[in-house]
């Protein structure tokens, strides 16, 4: 488990930076440090049981709706990178996720947070967030209850 602050990160996952996540001054171009946080809260998602990785299967479009990140080092290529996430609230129909890089020796690279937002797939309106997938957010982050 990361800790970013006072909030935990219940999900990590690693990432190796491949070369071509660089730019020309060869280190990790700022926006794949959002593409990493997002892949993995799609990977944590998906062990909470909800499939946003296949959108014809899960029960809603997830929309995100804003993101922060606070860039704090520098990550080049081949760096193996520890990404924590975990949620930090849960509304009705959104919800707020943190997110923090950090390389194997616990340099932390970016924190921040994104906001979702639970949409119908036909309406393309808000709804509320699945309960069962609700009810294992909390079952993961209790504090969230």
């Amino acid at each position: 488990m990361v800790t970013m602050g006072s909030p935990s990160l219940p999900y990590t996952d690693s990432i190796r930076v491949r070369f071509s996540d660089t730019d020309a001054q060869g280190h990790l171009y700022f926006a794949n440090y959002l593409v990493y946080a997002d892949e993995v809260a799609g990977f944590y998602m998906e062990s909470l049981g909800l499939n946003a990785m296949n959108p014809q299967q899960a029960p809603c479009f997830i929309f995100t709706v804003n993101i922060n990140c606070d860039y704090v080092g520098e990550c080049k290529a081949y760096d193996n990178v520890t990404v924590g996430v975990g949620y930090t609230r849960l509304g009705t129909s959104s919800a707020e996720l943190a997110f923090l890089l950090q390389l194997t020796d616990d340099t932390i690279l970016a924190r921040g947070s994104l906001t979702q937002v639970f949409v119908d797939k036909e309406s393309r309106n808000p709804m509320p967030i699945p309960g069962s997938f609700r009810e294992a957010i909390i079952r993961c982050q209790p504090e969230l209850a």
